[in-house]
């Protein structure tokens, strides 16, 4: 944001030009150069100035995600009182006016005055950094939001705010103008209930944009919804009331592994247990399939722990020590056989993890990681003798998870080889590239780009209209195997899927596209031997060129199914990219040129061109295309259509899901999902 001067009490932008942190500093710095730097060039930043003038340092960005944050820091503090017992019933709405507002049956902020600061509680929680009841005062044993700085940095970054508050039989209300409040808390009725109605308007002058995405509101109340059964979550959207949506499980975390689970057949029936040791709660729900993939989501008070931690390895450690020892002894293992590891026993597994404890460690404000140390020895005890006792009682049961892991302990073994022998398949040169590959002169990774194309066909005119200073082609023949369906070692054999792994340089994740936490039992020196290393790309950009059509289309979803499970770490680097050749091309005369990316675009231009004599020609594939158009529309930077592949970390339950259900065995889950999203369309040749 551009540099702020108060006026009447509050911060407010002089323009709405921004500045980077850089730019401020440097301009600082030649301030104090030219004027000198004297005890009035100090400035204390007073109340919430300080969130309004660095929003990114309190909510991430100013952009989309730091928009929908606001909502999530307003939400917790709901949750955070159905934690405590007092509350059941939550409902967020997006209101007409674009405001937002979340209204709970909790107890209610406090109102009465806080002789310290010589106002209502309220206005200091709205008002002031690190107010709460999260802070050992009493008023939340577990919480989620124990920054204390959530509800009054959504108060700070909008246009106005307003709180009413329900309890001791009266209502209560403030409203905020930018963080400041507009009066004292006023009493304007009565009430039998109690809770916590907060609304507010994001403010245009700090975000980059104002609009919002409802699913993002429901993908974060469906996941609390799960780990937290006693509460009803209801979503209102007063521009759609299609979108409109009551999340409530009434299972907690037993009904989310079955929702992963949809589409696999599925070995038996939800495992499942929950105690208490030291104040540390633990809840642990799994469940095996009959693929290899492993899915494993962990919480720390309602927070999705996306990096694992202490509570993670605790678990994964308990799992493999369990299994083994069940295996030894029921004689399912030999003297002489090697024990499982992780990667074995998790194979085919979906669990999740959810614990709460009074003061979690969580490892930077974006609380991605748990840290609490003592954490790892209560759920590794918890979650080894739930297991064990749950094997000894269904032998039957336990003998089919050690003879799945016995055959995962046999498959490791060979996708090593495999991996191994992939330079020296006849997919190859002597040079360990592709035979296909058209490669590129540039050896520079982060200046060269590898276009993925469909078919010879289209490899033609993509040789002709690339760059070989710096743009490679490689042609891929027909869709290449759905790694959804088959395992690792079956894409091995594949002879496209081969071409892609040496071509990129990086090698392929040989453990499936598990996940790892930094401590699992398969590392070595603290780091997880995947196979799999990005520093050995060669390509920086990986763009994927097929035809605007259905199969194009598919070719896509296999492509990106492969990356995603085996090397994903391409697309959270931002590496992967899907071109945007068109669909029509609009002719006027010999020289004049249009393109059009669907049929909507196409009536535009012609409307434009309503006196000219147009000749339009929709292309069924990219080997109709010459090389001249294929560069200008797709393939040369400064005129081409590329999007680039985003990997949400906040929605990997909904990302698992659509991957298992559009690309898994079973053709309800996938029928379902169709019918119930075919109206979201709005452009059937390409959607993202």
């Amino acid at each position: 944001m551009a540099k702020r001067k108060k006026t009447n009490g509050e911060i407010e932008p002089e323009n709405q030009q921004s500045s980077s942190p850089e730019e401020i500093d440097r301009e600082t710095i030649a301030d104090k150069v030219e004027s000198g730097y004297t005890s009035e060039n100090i400035q204390v930043l007073e109340g919430l100035e300080a969130v309004r003038q660095r929003p990114s340092m309190y909510i991430g960005d100013t952009a989309s995600r730091g928009l929908h944050h606001l909502f999530n820091e307003v939400l917790d503090n709901s949750i955070d009182e159905a934690l405590a017992g007092h509350c059941d019933t939550i409902i967020a709405t997006l209101h007409t006016d674009n405001s937002v507002s979340i209204k709970d049956n909790g107890r209610g902020i406090p109102v009465d005055i806080m002789p310290k600061y010589g106002v209502s509680a309220l206005q200091v929680v709205m008002c002031t950094l690190h107010a709460g009841g999260k802070f050992g005062g009493g008023g939340y044993h577990v919480s989620g939001g124990l920054h204390g700085v959530g509800v009054s940095c959504v108060n700070a970054l909008s246009e106005w705010c307003e709180v009413i508050v329900e309890r001791d039989g009266k209502v209560f209300k403030q409203r905020y103008h930018r963080g400041v409040p507009e009066a004292d808390v006023e009493e304007i009725g009565k009430s039998k209930s109690t809770g916590t109605t907060t609304r507010w308007m994001a403010d245009p002058k700090v975000f980059e944009t104002t609009k919002y995405d409802p699913n993002i509101f429901k993908s974060r109340m469906r996941e609390l919804a799960y780990l937290n059964p006693q509460v009803k979550l209801i979503f209102i959207n007063e521009n759609n009331s299609e979108d409109n949506e009551t999340f409530h499980f009434e299972t907690g975390i037993r009904a989310l592994v079955e929702d992963i689970n949809e589409a696999q057949i599925t070995l038996h029936k939800t495992i499942y247990f929950k105690k208490v040791r030291d104040e540390v709660e633990v809840e642990c729900a799994l469940q095996y399939h009959n693929g290899y993939k492993e899915t494993v989501l962990s919480f720390a008070n309602n927070i999705h722990t996306i990096e694992g931690g202490t509570h993670l390895t605790g678990a994964k450690t308990a799992l493999t020590r369990a299994i083994n020892s069940y295996a030894r002894k029921a004689n399912l293992l030999k003297e002489k056989d090697s024990n499982f590891l992780g990667d074995d026993v998790r194979g085919g597994l979906t669990m999740v993890l959810a614990v709460k404890l009074y003061r979690p460690q969580f490892e930077g404000q974006t609380k991605t990681k748990l840290g609490n140390s003592e954490v790892e020895g209560i759920v590794n005890s918890i979650v080894g003798e739930g297991l064990q006792e749950f094997l000894e009682e269904n032998p039957k049961l336990a003998k089919v998870i050690v003879e799945k892991a016995q055959v995962e302990q046999r498959v490791r073994e060979e996708m090593r080889k495999a991996a191994e022998t992939i330079r020296r398949s006849g997919a190859v040169d002597n040079y360990g590239l592709a035979a296909k590959l058209a490669d590129c002169i540039e050896k520079d990774p982060s200046k060269a780009e590898l276009f993925i194309v469909e078919g010879d066909s289209a490899a033609g005119p993509a040789k002709g209209g690339r760059d070989r200073k710096f743009q490679a082609v490689l042609p891929i023949r027909g869709k290449i195997l759905n790694v959804e369906k088959a395992r690792l070692d079956k894409a091995l054999d594949n002879q496209e899927i081969k071409a892609l792994i040496s071509s990129l340089g990086t090698g392929i994740d040989i453990s499936v596209g598990r996940s790892h936490d930094e401590a699992d039992e398969n590392s070595t020196n603290g780091k997880p031997e995947t196979g799999f290393d990005i520093n050995k790309l060669r390509y920086h950009k990986i763009i994927v060129m097929t035809d605007a059509d259905v199969d194009g289309e598919h070719i896509r979803t296999l492509l990106l199914t492969f990356f995603y499970r085996y090397m994903r770490p391409l697309i959270e680097h931002g590496h992967v990219y899907f071109a945007k050749p068109p669909l029509f091309t609009i002719k006027v005369g010999k020289d004049e040129r249009y393109y059009a990316q669907n049929e909507q675009e196409r009536d535009e231009i012609i409307k434009g061109l309503r006196k000219k004599e147009v000749i339009v020609t929709r292309f069924k594939g990219l080997g109709e295309m010459n090389a001249e158009e294929l560069e200008e529309t797709a393939m040369s930077p400064n005129t081409r259509s590329i999007v680039q592949v985003e990997l949400n970390p906040e929605n990997e339950f909904e990302t698992e899901t659509m991957f298992s259900k559009l690309m898994g065995d079973k053709v309800e889950p996938r029928r379902e999902y169709i019918e119930k999203h075919a109206k979201e369309v709005t452009d059937l040749d390409w959607h993202y």
